[in-house]
């Protein structure tokens, strides 16, 4: 085995959080071109069953490039077309009104200047996401709660809405922003799960498991856990999120999330970011997979996404584009980062929610890979 110090780094440092119990278990998976490392540390729970490599994990907002992916499958195929808007497949968002003022009444509005399209939706510009405001601090926000939607917030796949009927209730809101204006973080996928389900005319899961899954041998990745044996206690904090004994995820969801919902397993995301690493690898054109993972954002559409993403992230389609990297983090305890230098993909899967893990930990995984 050749030297591979960031490796090293990564193994010594991760020891630790388990060993303090700031995580139950936890697993590191690095890959280059001939070479990955795995490092599986603790238990499915505490006090549960020692942590296998192949356990399966909630991996939230890793679901988003998944679906970015298919999407370019359908453009590379002519089906779909990034600048052409989507109001034929998407009439509930056809002509929508914008608000007149972000912060203003849901009743003071006025015309969209363009329609929404797929750039749009891959890049969170379609003018609806998660504002960056208190919680319910804007008649938007209180809007969106009294229909029963939820554009943001972590996976909940036991909603009782159909995508058709979602669809319906979120095309009766107006945007906050004209389309391509802003960037606000993660409706433009729940929406894309629906387009993507419409220009197929199957099911998203059916789709990505068709085009996706099955080619890259991503066996275990689902809207559904493939095993119950496997999947892993899900923490907020110290309290459980999620039991794998009445888990959300046992049985196929109402609504097939797109920007949340899948459950996978270390061995199969990664095939999935070294398909990216590679340039498509026939699954998408090496076009496609360019285009994905190239910052799409303007100098002040970065600026203002800059209190979410950070000060020197922009957005590809479905992932953030940093100068050295890109990836992302799943909310439910997931980080990856690809660095296309030299293919390195790194993976750390955790079952603590990120909003409640201590920040060193996550700082402890990018310093061990960039030194």
């Amino acid at each position: 085995m050749t030297s591979w110090p960031e490796a090293d780094r990564l193994d010594e440092a991760m020891t630790g959080y388990v060993e303090r119990s700031e995580v139950a278990g936890l697993i590191t998976h690095l890959s280059r071109p001939g070479e990955t490392r795995v490092n599986v540390l603790g238990s499915m729970a505490f006090e549960g069953e020692p942590l296998q490599r192949d356990s399966l994990f909630r991996v939230a907002s890793w679901t988003k490039p998944i679906a970015a992916a298919a999407a370019m499958i359908l453009v590379d195929e002519g089906r779909l077309a990034l600048d052409v808007p989507v109001d034929d497949l998407l009439p509930e968002v056809a002509s929508p009104r914008v608000l007149a003022r972000p912060d203003g009444p849901v009743d003071e509005t006025v015309p969209a200047q363009r329609p929404i399209t797929l750039r749009d939706l891959l890049t969170f510009r379609l003018g609806l996401g998660e504002p960056i405001a208190a919680p319910d601090s804007l008649p938007l926000q209180k809007a969106e709660a009294d229909l029963g939607i939820r554009t943001f917030g972590p996976p909940k796949p036991r909603t009782t809405l159909e995508p058709d009927e979602w669809m319906r209730r979120l095309g009766t809101l107006p945007l906050q922003f004209q389309p391509g204006e802003r960037w606000r973080y993660a409706t433009g996928s729940h929406v894309l799960g629906v387009l993507i389900a419409r220009a197929t005319g199957q099911p998203l899961e059916e789709f990505l498991a068709e085009r996706l899954f099955e080619p890259l041998g991503m066996k275990d990745t689902s809207f559904t856990a493939s095993d119950a044996a496997r999947l892993t206690t899900s923490y907020s904090g110290d309290e459980v999120y999620d039991d794998p004994a009445s888990s959300q995820w046992l049985s196929p969801p109402s609504f097939p999330d797109a920007g949340g919902g899948l459950v996978s397993t270390a061995d199969d995301f990664a095939a999935f970011a070294r398909m990216l690493a590679s340039g498509g690898d026939g699954i998408v054109s090496r076009e496609s997979a360019e285009q994905m993972t190239t910052d799409q954002l303007t100098q002040p559409q970065r600026q203002d996404a800059a209190a979410f993403l950070g000060q020197e992230a922009g957005w590809g389609f479905g992932l953030a584009v940093l100068p050295d990297r890109y990836g992302w983090a799943g909310g439910l305890g997931t980080l990856w980062y690809t660095l296309p230098a030299d293919q390195t993909v790194a993976l750390f899967l955790s079952q603590r929610t990120l909003w409640t893990m201590n920040p060193d930990l996550m700082q402890t995984f990018d310093t061990a890979l960039t030194g």
